[in-house]
């Protein structure tokens, strides 16, 4: 049965989408079969794993609406990265909540969808949109689950403080086995005294729940999104491709 992990964090910009795409690159490294579900409307899972996800006439929104021209099956595409493989999505994801009114049980779409999947994946990587509403809700519900990358900077706590509300709320009302794998300090410099900072509060809040790798700042991963794939493709021996492979150890070894 696939592990179902879901990246979430509805503040922006703390590296939901590279945590996806990298981890994915270095489970797979570990001969694990992997699959991305691009849940964010902006694509960028997408185009971070080399595809140009604008002129997909299919993608996880058409699954979603439960069109039944639309195989789950069907819509996953192969990655040049070895077993790695993704359900894209585009800009109409945007538009999700209009077209699905009246649908009994909304939060449940993605999981039912997923239940449908033939290919026995080890891991099912959701990327989740910087955001707490239907599209999160439905990563969080069909997940086990849930990674939360935590940027080093100000603000942090409060980002931190909202998605463990809602990750609450989803155990209470429609998820009761949705676990926390762990928080994910990101962008990290220990340059500065603020990420030193975040970072033991974080570590003393959260201590067994948070994973001992920290991901540095590093210009390759950066350059690697650009080129379409995982940085521990484009680049293994960056430190943060070294601290992404690191990660994967970690979850493994806590299967």
């Amino acid at each position: 049965m696939s592990k179902i992990i879901a990246i979430a964090n509805q503040k922006g910009g703390v590296g939901k989408t590279t945590t996806a795409i990298s981890l994915a690159g270095s489970l797979a490294k570990f001969n694990k079969q992997i699959l991305l579900i691009d849940m964010d409307p902006q694509g960028n899972c997408g185009r971070g794993m080399g595809l140009d996800s604008s002129i997909l006439k299919k993608t996880i929104f058409d699954v979603l609406v439960q069109d039944n021209k639309s195989d789950i099956n069907k819509i996953i595409k192969h990655t040049t990265t070895n077993n790695v493989d993704i359900i894209p999505s585009n800009l109409k994801l945007a538009t999700i909540e209009s077209k699905i009114q009246g649908i009994s049980r909304p939060f449940y779409l993605l999981r039912n969808a997923i239940e449908k999947i033939t290919k026995p994946y080890d891991y099912i990587i959701i990327d989740c949109p910087p955001s707490l509403g239907l599209l999160n809700l439905n990563a969080l519900c069909s997940a086990n689950s849930v990674l939360i990358p935590v940027q080093c900077e100000y603000y942090a706590m409060e980002a931190v403080a909202q998605i463990l509300s809602s990750i609450a709320k989803v155990q209470q009302d429609y998820n009761p086995e949705l676990d926390i794998l762990g928080f994910l300090l990101t962008m990290y410099d220990s340059r500065i005294r603020l990420a030193t900072e975040v970072t033991q509060e974080i570590r003393g809040l959260f201590k067994e729940k948070t994973f001992v790798t920290q991901i540095p700042r590093n210009a390759s991963i950066a350059e690697a999104a650009a080129v379409g794939k995982p940085i521990t493709v484009f680049r293994p021996t960056a430190s943060g491709s070294q601290a992404y492979i690191s990660l994967a150890k970690e979850i493994l070894a806590n299967e």
